[in-house]
C-alpha cells in the first residue's frame, strides 16, 4: 500500500508541474508593487532588488591585522587612547584577498608592520562556490537604528538580526578552553542590573525592520544572574516569542524545579554546550562528570517543556570525530532533539594569541563539517544538501507577503553572509527512526526560485498560498522521501513552520509568548521531526571580513548599543572595552560583597541528586576514549598548554645560557666556577610545571 501511494503522489507532482507552468505565466503578468508593512518603514524587497556583497574569488575585502588590533585595544583599555577612535578611524584595518590554492579557499593578507598572514576558509571549492551561488541577497537595510547601530566600520547595516544576544554576566561556573569571552579571567565582574536589561530589551524592538526576533541570554553563565528568570519573563512580555539561554546546563541539571520556573517565565530554548558523547569527549572542559550533567539537563528541560539545542564547538584534534556521534544521538532521540548547532572554533578570547602551529592544526571550517557529516554518518552531499542559512530568507519573504501589511512583526530572517553559516535538514520518522536529508527528496534550489517568483508577483494570500502549494508539489520526489512520509505531511510541515493557514496556532499549538504546556505537547505529537543541522562559523582576527560583520544576524545588546557578534567577541574586541567601561566591581570587591560562587574545574564533579534520564545512547560512543591526535603530533591543545610550553622553553633557554656563560668563564676566562654553577635543566622546568598543575588543581576551590 505505501508504494502504491507513492505512485499516486508521483502522478500528482507531474500534474502540479503542468499547473505551475500555467499559474506562473499568468501570475507574472503585471506584478503588484511591494507593500510597506507596519513593522518596517521600507517596502518588502523583490528578489531582484536585493543587494549582495562581492562574492566569488579571487576577491578583495576589508580585514584586520591579528597583531595590530590587540595592541591598539590594549591602549584603549589602558586609557592611552579613547574608545571613540573605533568610531572615527579604521583601526588595525588592512586589505585581504580571498583566493584558491591547492584546492582550498584561503584568506591571505599583509600588514606593513607585522607581515604576512593566511588561513583556510574552505577545503572544498565546489562546496564554497555552491554556498555563494545560492545566496539570495541581503535583507531590508536597517533603519530607525541610529542610536543603537553606531560603531564605525563595525556597524551592522542590513536586516534586523535573528537572535538578539544579551550577556547577563561575565561570571561563569566553569573554566573552559576554548572560551571566546575569557570568562572568570579578566579581573572584574561585569553584570547587568535590572534597569539595564529592561532598557536593552525595550531599545531592541525600536529597530526596523521589526522582525520576529529571538532573544538569547548568555554570559558567562546566564543562570548565575539574579535576574535570569525576570529577564525571561520581561522578554516574553515585550513581544519576543522565542526566549533562549546559552548555557552549560549545570543549574538546569541540578534542579528540576529551576527548569520548571524557567519554562513558566517564558524560556523556550536552551542552547546547551555539548561537545561530544561521553565524559571523555568532554574532558577538555575539565569537569569530571560533564556528560552526565548534559544528559540530566536535557532530561529536566524537556520534561519542563523547554526545547534543547545542543551546541558543539568543533576543534580539529579535540572533538572533530564527535560530529557523527552527536548527529546519531539526535537521530536516536527524535522526540527530544530537533536542532543541532555546530560552531567551528574561533581563535579569540583565551585563544587570541594562538600559535601558527596550533591554529593550522586545529582550524575547522564549515566545509569540514559538511564532509564530516557525510563521512561519519553517511548522510548528505556537501554541495547538494547544505545551504547558507540565509537561503531560508526567500521563504521568510513569502511568509511576510501572506501575513500582510498589518502584521506587528516580520518573519524571522537569517540574512547573514553565505560564509557565516550553513544548514541542512533531515526528515526523521519518530516511530521508525528512518532519516532522509530533505534536499534528497525536495529540489531546494528550484523550489527557492519558484518561491522567489511568487514573492515578486506580490499577490494576495490566496494566490500566494496556491503558488506555494504547487511549487512544493512539483519539486517533491515521493520515491526518495522516507517510507511513511506523504505529500500531505510535507504540506502540513510547511504550514506548521510558516503559518500559511490562518488557524495554524490552534491546529499545531501556539509558539507565541502566551503558549501553554498544551501547545507544547500538541506540537511535539507530530510524527515527523524536521531535524535542522546548522553550522555557524564565527570570525577571528585571522579570517575577519567586514562584509560579514555589516550583515550580522546575531547582534549583542550592550550599554553602548547593538554590536555584531564577531565585532564584539573578535574583530576590534568591543567586549573587552565595554565590559571594562561598565564594570560592576573588581573581583575583590565583588567577593567581599557577594561571596564566591562555585566553580567546576580541574576535574571536579558537579553534585547531582541522580543521573536518571530516558535518552537513548550508543554505549560504544559513550565509552570511547578522548581524541589524542594533537598529543600524537606534539601540538598543544589549548592556550594554557601553549603558555606552559613557552615558559618551559624559556626556562630551558635561560638554563642553557647560564651553562654556556659558566663554561665561558671557566674555559676562556680561566675563572673558578663552582660545581653548582651548572644548573640542570630539569631543576628549573619541573618546579614550574608542578606549580601550574597545583594551580589547576586548586581552581575549583576558587568558587567554594
Amino acid at each position: 500500500m505505501p508504494k502504491a501511494i507513492k505512485y499516486v503522489e508521483k502522478a500528482v507532482t507531474v500534474a502540479a508541474n503542468g499547473a505551475w507552468l500555467a499559474f506562473d505565466k499568468l501570475n507574472s503578468i503585471a506584478p503588484n508593487a511591494s507593500f510597506t508593512p507596519k513593522w518596517s518603514d521600507k517596502p518588502l524587497l523583490k528578489s531582484y532588488e536585493k543587494q549582495k556583497p562581492p562574492l566569488g574569488w579571487p576577491r578583495t575585502t576589508d580585514s584586520l591585522c591579528p597583531r595590530c588590533v590587540p595592541e591598539i585595544r590594549q591602549q584603549i583599555l589602558d586609557g592611552k587612547l579613547p574608545h571613540e577612535v573605533l568610531l572615527n578611524e579604521k583601526i588595525g584595518e588592512i586589505k585581504a584577498q580571498i583566493i584558491e590554492r591547492d584546492g582550498k579557499i584561503l584568506m591571505v593578507k599583509d600588514c606593513p608592520i607585522h607581515g604576512h598572514f593566511e588561513d583556510v576558509m574552505a577545503i572544498d571549492t565546489k562546496f564554497f562556490r555552491h554556498l555563494e551561488e545560492v545566496f539570495p541577497g541581503r535583507d531590508i537595510r536597517a533603519h530607525n537604528d541610529e542610536k543603537l547601530h553606531n560603531h564605525g566600520t563595525s556597524t551592522i547595516k542590513h536586516g534586523r538580526g535573528s537572535v538578539l544576544t544579551i550577556d547577563l554576566t561575565n561570571r561563569c561556573n566553569m573554566m573552559c578552553d576554548p572560551c571566546f569571552m575569557d570568562a572568570n579571567q579578566v579581573g572584574f565582574v561585569h553584570e547587568l542590573q535590572w534597569d539595564e536589561i529592561k532598557t536593552m530589551l525595550d531599545n531592541a524592538i525600536s529597530i526596523k525592520p521589526r522582525r520576529q526576533m529571538s532573544v538569547q541570554f548568555s554570559g558567562g553563565e546566564p543562570t548565575l544572574s539574579p535576574y535570569f528568570l525576570d529577564a525571561c519573563s520581561y522578554a516574553r512580555k515585550v513581544g519576543y516569542n522565542s526566549v533562549q539561554a546559552a548555557s552549560n546546563g549545570i543549574e538546569f541539571a541540578k534542579s528540576e524545579e529551576f527548569c520548571r520556573q524557567a519554562a513558566e517565565a517564558g524560556l523556550r530554548y536552551v542552547y546547551l554546550q555539548f561537545d561530544g558523547i561521553g565524559n571523555a569527549a568532554n574532558s577538555h572542559r575539565k569537569v569530571g562528570n560533564l556528560f552526565d550533567v548534559k544528559l540530566k539537563a536535557i532530561h529536566n528541560l524537556h520534561n519542563a517543556g523547554v526545547e534543547i539545542v545542543p551546541v558543539t564547538t568543533i576543534v580539529n584534534g579535540i572533538n572533530n570525530e564527535q560530529v557523527g556521534r552527536i548527529i546519531q544521538f539526535a537521530l536516536d532521540n527524535p522526540k527530544t532533539i530537533s536542532f543541532l548547532s555546530f560552531q567551528p572554533v574561533s581563535f579569540t578570547g583565551r585563544d587570541e594569541e594562538v600559535t601558527d602551529e596550533r591554529r593550522a592544526a586545529q582550524r575547522y571550517t564549515l566545509s569540514h563539517l559538511a564532509h564530516d557529516v557525510k563521512n561519519q554518518v553517511g548522510l548528505g552531499e556537501p554541495a547538494r544538501d547544505w545551504f547558507p542559512i540565509s537561503f531560508m530568507s526567500t521563504f521568510s519573504d513569502w511568509a511576510d507577503l501572506i501575513h500582510g501589511p498589518n502584521a506587528d512583526w516580520g518573519q524571522l530572517s537569517c540574512g547573514c553572509h553565505p560564509n557565516c553559516g550553513i544548514g541542512t535538514a533531515m526528515m526523521i520518522d519518530k516511530e521508525t527512526k528512518e532519516a532522509v536529508p530533505v534536499p534528497a527528496f525536495l529540489k531546494m534550489e528550484q523550489f527557492a526560485k519558484d518561491v522567489a517568483r511568487i514573492n515578486d508577483a506580490g499577490r494576495g494570500r490566496f494566490l500566494s498560498v496556491l503558488g506555494m502549494a504547487l511549487a512544493l508539489m512539483r519539486n517533491y520526489d515521493p520515491f526518495k522521501s522516507p517510507t511513511h512520509f506523504r505529500m500531505k505531511d510535507l504540506m502540513l510541515k510547511f504550514d506548521k513552520s510558516f503559518g500559511a493557514s490562518k488557524n495554524a496556532d490552534k491546529k499545531y499549538g501556539s509558539v507565541k509568548g502566551d503558549r501553554t504546556l498544551e501547545d507544547i505537547e500538541r506540537r511535539r505529537k507530530d510524527r515527523w521531526n524536521f531535524l535542522f543541522v546548522a553550522g555557524m562559523w564565527f570570525q577571528d582576527l585571522f579570517n575577519y571580513d567586514f562584509r560579514r560583520t555589516e550583515q550580522c544576524i546575531i547582534p549583542y545588546a550592550t550599554q553602548e548599543g547593538e554590536i555584531s557578534f564577531c565585532a564584539y567577541n573578535t574583530g576590534v574586541g568591543w567586549r573587552n572595552i565595554i565590559e571594562k567601561m561598565h564594570m560592576t566591581a573588581t573581583l575583590t570587591k565583588w567577593y567581599d560583597e557577594h561571596g564566591r560562587h562555585e566553580i567546576f574545574a580541574g576535574g571536579k564533579n558537579v553534585g547531582l541528586e541522580d543521573t536518571a534520564h530516558k535518552l537513548k545512547l550508543v554505549q560504544e560512543h559513550v565509552n570511547a576514549h578522548a581524541n589524542t591526535t594533537l598529543d600524537e603530533l606534539g601540538i598543544a591543545k589549548n592556550a594554557r598548554e601553549e603558555k606552559i610550553r613557552a615558559r618551559d622553553a624559556k626556562l630551558k633557554q635561560d638554563a642553557e645560557n647560564a651553562r654556556m656563560a659558566a663554561l665561558y668563564r671557566k674555559e676562556i676566562l680561566k675563572e673558578s666556577v663552582p660545581e653548582n654553577g651548572f644548573v640542570p635543566l630539569g631543576n628549573l622546568v619541573a618546579p614550574a610545571r608542578r606549580a601550574e598543575e597545583t594551580k589547576e588543581a586548586a581552581e575549583p576551590v576558587l568558587g567554594d
